[in-house]
């Protein structure tokens, strides 16, 4: 690793085993052992380096975990694709926070990581010191679906850093309008990485084929799962050109938790980047919330 790099570097590479023999990645940055740690979870397609400006925002004076669903970043690839399923991350998670002696974690997952926060929710609720659902919710718009279907699992070689920002940025401009030429740059290399072959999406393209069953045919009431995350400071921040989760979603999770926060992001689509001035003073509410309760 180049040495200024690692100088900088606030967190620590660590790993666990599931309970089905794959070696999975985790970055853990310091932080007080009289709170409960922040958990972030990411997207389908993401991984743990999504995090990294909202993991340097609050380590050392929380602790954050930032996890690597299998499959994706340095967790291993599953050789049976049907483990590419939430409730699979699910017990994943839970072991993990068992190896680590972690009691309660405030939950912060987006889009897919929500899920998997909601499913934890209705079997382990008492793990929950808070939670952070990022763009999700248990109604989720075909639209976005759809768009995540036409790209997901369709593998692509950039021979150049160059050639692999200006395709993101053409297929996702509508999404994050805002961006500058940095933060595309930036974008790009959270999500790409650089192989023998070139430089490639850093998932296992097979996570494509149960996304695709589970989102075929009939929809499954999942609202259950949401009802089960009451009873804890709850955020939910919404993109306001959000194609996954609707405004009317929305509205109707803050009616069935009543004390949730529901808060919406101007200028992005799905999903916020967390940076936004927004979405930083609701979460600094939540974890103020947690604290007191």
């Amino acid at each position: 690793m180049d040495m200024a790099k690692q100088q900088t570097q606030r967190w620590t590479d660590k790993f666990w085993t599931s309970r089905d023999g794959l070696k999975l990645h985790y970055r853990d940055y310091d932080g007080p052992a009289d709170r409960p740690p922040l958990l972030m979870l990411h997207g389908l397609t993401r991984n743990s380096r999504d995090f990294e400006d909202l993991a340097e925002r609050y380590a050392g004076d929380w602790r954050v975990i930032a996890v690597d669903f299998r499959g994706r970043g340095r967790s291993a690839y599953d050789p049976n694709s049907a483990n590419y399923h939430p409730p699979v991350y699910a017990m994943d998670i839970l072991q993990l926070l068992d190896e680590l002696g972690i009691d309660r974690a405030v939950f912060m997952g987006t889009s897919l990581g929500g899920l998997v926060t909601m499913i934890i929710a209705t079997i382990a609720p008492q793990r929950m010191a808070g939670v952070l659902l990022n763009d999700v919710g248990p109604e989720l718009n075909l639209t976005g679906i759809d768009r995540i279907k036409s790209y997901v699992g369709k593998p692509v070689v950039f021979a150049e850093w160059a050639d692999a920002v200006a395709e993101l940025r053409s297929r996702h401009q509508s999404v994050l309008p805002g961006y500058t030429d940095e933060q595309w740059d930036r974008y790009s290399r959270r999500v790409l990485r650089k192989t023998d072959r070139g430089i490639e999406f850093d998932y296992d393209m097979r996570i494509a084929e149960p996304f695709e069953a589970a989102n075929s045919g009939e929809t499954p009431d999942i609202w259950p799962f949401y009802r089960a995350l009451a009873g804890r400071p709850v955020l939910v921040l919404r993109g306001e050109h959000s194609d996954l989760l609707t405004d009317s979603a929305l509205q109707r999770m803050a009616k069935e938790i009543p004390d949730v926060e529901a808060v919406t992001v101007a200028g992005v689509g799905h999903a916020p980047d967390l940076d936004e001035p927004e979405a930083v003073s609701a979460i600094d509410r939540l974890l103020e919330r947690v604290l007191k309760s």
